[in-house]
Parts: C-alpha cells; structure tokens; sequence
C-alpha cells in the first residue's frame, strides 16, 4: 500500500497537427487512455481528443526532441509512444512487470522505466522504439531518474532501502547505497551533483553524492529528517531549495541543497501529495489531497499565501507556459481543476488572482500530467 502510494505521488501539451496552442496531456488509470485538453480559454478548456493506450495508465513524459509521448501502462507491462501532433499511438514497447514511472534524458534520445515488479530497469533507444537494455537493480524499484547531463540513472529500490546508481553510458550499476526506509521519489539537482530520495517510511530525505565533476564517488551524505511520510519533492529551478511533501504530517519541510540542512517544516493541508515551483523560484503550489484544496505558499515570504478549493482528490499538477493557468488532476472526482493564478488584464491586482475557473470531465482516476507548448 505504501509503495503504491509513494510511487503514485511521484508521476501539457499540443496536440492537433496545424495548431498554435497548448495542450495537456493527462493519464487516467482507471479508463485506460489519455485525455487531451485546449489550455485557451477563448476554447473553454476543452478535451478534443482521447487516446487509448495501456491498462491502468500512470507515468507520462514529454521528449521535446521527437515531439513524442511517453506513456507507461502498469497493468500491462509496456510504454505507449504517443506522436504529439496527430495525437495517435505509434508504437507500444513492452519492459518488464509493474512500470509506474518513466525519465526521458536532456537530449531525447534515451527513457528510463523502473518495473516494480521484476526489480530492473527498462533502457529504451527512443528513436529506435526498442529496449536496449535490462539493468538489474534491488527490489520494488519506485523511480528510476536520469540525471540533466545525462550520464548517471539514480534508481530508488523500495523494497530494500537503498538505491543503485547506474552509469548511463556503459550501462550498469556502478554503485548500490543504503539508505533510509521506503525510498521513493528523486530530484538531482541541475549540475547533476546531488540526488535527493524522499522516504516515506522513516520521515527522511537522503542526499546522495553523484560521482562526477564534483564528488570523486557516488556516496550517501545524510539522512534528513522530515515530517512524517515524505511522498513528494518539488526542486526549485535555480536548485538551491528543496520541497518535501509530508503527506502523513500535513506539512512541507524546506532543504537547503548547498548545506544538506532541513531549514524548517511548516503546516500546508491535509495529505499534501504534490507540489510544484514557478520557473522564477516564487511561489509553490501544493495539492492537499484530503481537504480538496491546493495551497500557494510564498517562498520569499516563507508563508502560505493562499489556499484554492478544488475538486476531489487533487493529485498531479501542471503550470501552462504562460503561467497563468494550473492544472489540477481530482483523482476522485475524475476531472481536472483550471486555476486562474494571474488577474484578467482588465482585473484589479487581487481580483481575480488564484481562483477556480472551471473543471473539466476527463476519465476515471487522472493521476498525471505533462504540459507541452506548440510546435
């Protein structure tokens, strides 16, 4: 059960060939396919388009490179290639059992799938649409994430409190760490010379050395404590702070990247699940699963700055290029929540900021979202 939860915190875009716009893209686990969403609002935040794929959809990635899709289908074991202009599938590669999650390298050419289920990872050439290699690893791996240089796949191993670090070139494990309990989520920080680990079963954040430039050898440097079932992290862009998710405590706790310090945890809402930074390290969106709301909290003023009421269940959230809409997947309601974050141009400043303009009906249990802007 805790592994299902964590992994399932872990996990918008264009979509018709010919179109200027924004699409979002959104995994329904239950409905076995793809909602695609119109992020304009001249267009009523429309689903124009659905997509089958896989049984019991999780993990989605957008490859900037090819202009593709990368949806992983747990229930059946494969990955569903999604062209992102004719909105069609157009391959299906099967790995191994229970993939939840998949991470696409910088330059588009590689994806990484941890299998739960076979305790290994899936290596594909994404241009050939084939799996190159299976890279064995320790039990229940949760994620598996591939580093922004791409050289290093840092794999959290669930089941056995550790994680192996792979080398991407030579493909294979060139280190295998202990860590704390039930790690599931990663963040590497964009120099590629940190990992970080969330663990939920021992309220603690690993951070882990990545061989490199910067470390002679890959090497656990701490175990953080945090609040209580950390599922979720959300890494600044600039990276220097590092947001943790506490989803049995109700709080988020704060680290500082540089130093490895845990600068603080402060009360957010009730099983917070997800959270995401603005691309100017301003604000943080946290979903509160459990109270229906998301709540904006205000990095510079170390404060929340607002709570949003949404659907049921808010899980996945996704930010349009523009940033003045966000994208809330209900996971219960079976819908997905638009939140205005920015006033009307006609608006007062206060006005209309960070308010619900709508939800719209997509498939039974959306779980995540990728947005992706026009071609």
């Amino acid at each position: 059960m805790v592994l299902a939860l964590a992994m399932a915190f872990i996990s918008c875009h264009r979509g018709a060939a010919g179109s200027d716009a924004e699409y979002c893209y959104v995994t329904n686990g239950r409905s076995n396919m793809v909602s695609v969403i119109d992020t304009r609002p001249s267009r009523g935040f429309a689903v124009v388009k659905t997509i089958a794929v896989g049984r019991d959809p999780t993990g989605i990635a957008f490859n900037r490179a090819r202009r593709e899709l990368y949806v992983v289908n747990s229930e059946s074991d494969n990955v569903s290639f999604i062209d992102a202009d004719r909105n069609t599938v157009v391959a299906t590669v099967g790995v191994h059992r229970a993939p939840y999650f998949i991470s696409v390298s910088a330059d588009g050419k590689r994806g990484y799938v941890a299998n739960s289920g076979s305790a290994n990872i899936s290596v594909l050439d994404l241009a050939r649409r084939a799996v190159v290699a299976n890279i064995g690893v320790g039990a229940k791996p949760g994620v598996a994430q591939v580093s922004p240089d791409g050289k290093t796949v840092v794999v959290s191993n669930f089941g056995e409190n550790s994680v192996s670090i792979i080398d991407a070139e030579a493909l294979r494990v060139r280190a295998t760490l202990p860590v704390c309990a039930e790690p599931g989520d990663i963040v590497i920080l964009p120099d590629s010379s940190k990992a970080f680990v969330a663990c939920s079963g021992s309220a603690q954040v690993a951070a882990v050395a990545l061989k490199g430039k910067a470390n002679s050898s890959d090497a656990l440097l701490a175990n953080l404590d945090v609040g209580g079932t950390p599922v979720a992290l959300a890494l600044k862009p600039d990276g220097g702070e590092l947001f943790v998710m506490n989803y049995g405590a109700g709080t988020i706790s704060i680290i500082e990247t540089t130093s490895n310090d845990v600068a603080g945890s402060y009360l957010i809402g009730n099983n917070p699940v997800r959270g995401l930074v603005t691309p100017d390290n301003s604000l943080l969106y946290v979903s509160n699963f459990a109270s229906s709301t998301v709540a904006v909290y205000s990095i510079g003023d170390g404060a929340v700055a607002g709570v949003v009421q949404v659907g049921s269940g808010p899980d996945a959230l996704a930010l349009t290029g523009s940033g003045n809409f966000l994208f809330v997947a209900d996971a219960r309601a079976g819908d997905v929540a638009v939140v205005r974050t920015a006033p009307l141009p006609s608006s007062s400043k206060h006005s209309a900021e960070r308010s619900l303009i709508t939800t719209v009906p997509v498939g039974a249990q959306p779980n995540q979202m990728v947005m992706v802007p026009a071609k």
